[in-house]
C-alpha cells in the first residue's frame, strides 16, 4: 500500500462520453500501463472491426474482468499514484453499473470527474433533464461528493476541431448545472481534454493554446483527501459475502465510520447476527486493524455464509448499527415523468442494501437552498422539487442519521432503471 494520502475516485458522466478512454489513456501517460500492452489491446480492438478505437478502455474493462474472475478484495477498483495522492478509481462503465456503484456499491468516493462530451448532439443530450450527465451531478451531490473536476471531452473530434468558442458554450452550460446541484463553481475546475488524442490529461495541449487552467493530472493534486472518521462507532456495509475452503466466512465491504480491529466481536444488522472477527485483508494483505476508506475481506468465526447477506452492516455489539422501520428523509426529485404522491412504493437504495420503500406522508415542500417551507402536505411532487418525505421500508433496514453518520445517510430512490429522486435521513424511527 502506497504511503500517500488515499482518495476514492468516482468517473461518472453519460454514456459513450469517453470516460473509459480517458481514464485509460491517463493511466497510461502516467506509466500505469506499458506500450506492449496498450498494442495488444489495440491489436484486439481492431478484431472486434471497430479499429482501434477501444485500446485505451480496455485497461479498465480487461482489468476488472481480470478481477472479476478471482474473488478479490479489488471488486471494480483501479489503482494509480499522482506525485501527491494514491488513487482508487471506480470506473463506472454505463448507467445500470454506475448507479450500483455510486449508491450500493462499496464507493463512498471523495471526489469525482465528470465527463461530458463536446461533441455536437451529444453534450444536449448529457445535460439535458432525465440526460446521465445532469443525472450523476445531482447524485453526487447528494451522496456527499463535494469535490468535483469537469473534463469537457472530445475536443478532438470533426464537429469540434478543438475550438474555443465550442468550449466556452459548454462550460457555461455545465457551469449552470452545477450551480443548480449546489457545487461552489470556484472550486470545481472545468478542462478541456481529448481522451483520445491524449491533450491536456498529462501535459498542456498545443492544440488549445487558449487553455491557461491545469491539467487534469494537476487538478487531481489540487483535491483534498478527506479526514478520516475514526471516532465514530464502526460502520461497516457488507458487499458480498464468500465461503472460501480452508478460511470460512468473508464478507466484504468498506469500512465507512470507525475501525475494525482483529480479535474484535460484531454483531451485524437487520440479521443480528454476531461473530469474532479473526483476520482482515486488503488488497491482498493481511492487516491488524482497518480505517474508514479500506476496501476489505475479513474472516469471522461464528457465522456461515447464509447468516448475513449484501446490504447487513456491520458494527460493535456496544453500539449497533441502527435499523428503521420507518424514517424522515429529505429528497431532491431528479428526474419523475409525471408526479409522485403518497403510496408510490418505488426502490430504497442505501450504502450497499436495496429495498422496496413506500412514500407513506409528503410532509412539506422545502427551498433546497434556504430550507424555507413552501407548501404544507403537497398532493403531489414533480421533477425538482425537494420535500421531506416520511419513508416506510417493506423489510428492516441499517440506515443512521445523516447529521450524525453521513455515509451511512445518505440515499436514492429508484424505478423503472431510473433515479428518481436521492436524499438524506433525517430522522428514524428505530425497529421495536
Amino acid at each position: 500500500m502506497s504511503e500517500k494520502p488515499h482518495i476514492n475516485l468516482l468517473i461518472c458522466g453519460h454514456v459513450d462520453h469517453g470516460k473509459s478512454t480517458m481514464t485509460g489513456h491517463l493511466l497510461y501517460l502516467t506509466g500505469y500501463v506499458d506500450e506492449r500492452t496498450i498494442e495488444t489491446y489495440a491489436k484486439e480492438s481492431e478484431k472486434t472491426g471497430m479499429g482501434d478505437t477501444f485500446k485505451f478502455a480496455w485497461i479498465l474493462d480487461t482489468l476488472k474482468d481480470e478481477r472479476e474472475r478471482g474473488v478479490t478484495i479489488d471488486l471494480s477498483y483501479l489503482k494509480f499514484e499522482t506525485p501527491k495522492y494514491f488513487f482508487t478509481i471506480i470506473d463506472a462503465p454505463g448507467h445500470r453499473d454506475f448507479i450500483k456503484n455510486m449508491i450500493t456499491g462499496a464507493s463512498q468516493a471523495d471526489a469525482a470527474i465528470l465527463v461530458v462530451s463536446a461533441k455536437e448532439g451529444e453534450f444536449e443530450v448529457a445535460i439535458a433533464p432525465g440526460g446521465q450527465g445532469r443525472e450523476h451531478a445531482f447524485l453526487a451531490m447528494t451522496l456527499g461528493v463535494r469535490q468535483m473536476i469537469v473534463t469537457i471531452n472530445k475536443m478532438d473530434d470533426a464537429s469540434v476541431n478543438y475550438s474555443q468558442a465550442r468550449f466556452e458554450k459548454c462550460r457555461d452550460e455545465v457551469r449552470a448545472l452545477l450551480r443548480t446541484v449546489g457545487y461552489d463553481l470556484s472550486k470545481v475546475p472545468i478542462i478541456p481534454v481529448s481522451g483520445w488524442k491524449g491533450d491536456n490529461l498529462v501535459k498542456l495541449s498545443e492544440n488549445m493554446p487558449w487553455y491557461k487552467g491545469p491539467t487534469l493530472l494537476q487538478a487531481l493534486d489540487l483535491l483534498v483527501p478527506p479526514t478520516k472518521p475514526i471516532d465514530k462507532p464502526l460502520r461497516l456495509p457488507v458487499q458480498d459475502v464468500y465461503a472460501i475452503t480452508g478460511v470460512g466466512t468473508v464478507p466484504v465491504g468498506r469500512v465507512e465510520t470507525g475501525i475494525l480491529r482483529e480479535g474484535q466481536t460484531i454483531v451485524f444488522m437487520p440479521s443480528n447476527k454476531r461473530g469474532e472477527v479473526r483476520s482482515i485483508e486488503t488488497h491482498h494483505v493481511r492487516i491488524k486493524e482497518a480505517l474508514p476508506g479500506d476496501n476489505i475481506g475479513f474472516n469471522v468465526r461464528g457465522i456461515s455464509r447464509t447468516d448475513i447477506k449484501r446490504g447487513d452492516v456491520a458494527g460493535p455489539v456496544e453500539n449497533p448499527p441502527t435499523v428503521a422501520t420507518e424514517f424522515i428523509g429529505q429528497i431532491i426529485v431528479v428526474h419523475h415523468p409525471t408526479a409522485i404522491a403518497a403510496g408510490y412504493t418505488p426502490v430504497l437504495h442505501i450504502h450497499t442494501a436495496t429495498v422496496p420503500c413506500k412514500f407513506v406522508e409528503l410532509i412539506r415542500k422545502i427551498n433546497p437552498r434556504t430550507g424555507e417551507t413552501l407548501e404544507e402536505k403537497p398532493a403531489f411532487l414533480r421533477t425538482g422539487d425537494s420535500a421531506l418525505v416520511r419513508f416506510q421500508p417493506l423489510r428492516p433496514v441499517a440506515m443512521e442519521l445523516y447529521s450524525e453518520i453521513p455515509p451511512m445517510g445518505r440515499f436514492a430512490i429508484r424505478d423503472m432503471g431510473e433515479t428518481i429522486a436521492a436524499g438524506v435521513v433525517r430522522e428514524i424511527t428505530k425497529k421495536a
